[in-house]
């Protein structure tokens, strides 16, 4: 239940970031609103078939020294397509190559620089939550 409530804290996150980043850029509440939610479903839907694949590469190539390669290249490959469907989410929606490019290249710095900071917050929590459970089961 944790993870799933840390995931949706996540995808919320990353909706504020393209929601906040679009408006900024264009003003607009309605264009805010459609990269919010159609950037992020595009990545999810794209994403299980993505990692599909590099995993099929990262399992061929694992026993060599590829697979450090292959990693590598997985991420690499993952920003890529972060930042193709934050442009063409943008482009599409504003008809602007500046608002997409813009849109491809801050949207994924500021997810970078924001989740770890969200994902240490929630892994605070966690530690938490156990340290309660520990106690209770201490005092029974």
């Amino acid at each position: 239940m944790f993870t799933a409530i840390k995931t949706f804290s996540q995808v919320c996150t990353h909706m504020s970031i393209a929601f906040g980043l679009a408006y900024l850029l264009t003003g607009s509440l309605a264009l805010g609103g459609l990269a919010a939610i159609i950037e992020p479903i595009i990545n999810v839907g794209l994403l299980p078939w993505h990692e599909k694949a590099w995993h099929a590469i990262r399992r061929r190539y694992a026993a060599s020294r590829v697979g450090f390669a292959a990693l590598a290249g997985e991420k690499l490959s993952q920003t890529a397509l972060h930042m193709g469907v934050a442009f063409s989410v943008m482009y599409w929606a504003t008809g602007s190559m500046a608002f997409g490019g813009l849109l491809a290249v801050v949207e994924p710095i500021c997810n970078v620089i924001v989740l770890p900071f969200h994902d240490r917050l929630w892994e605070k929590f966690r530690f938490r939550l156990e340290n309660r459970g520990a106690a209770r089961l201490a005092a029974l």
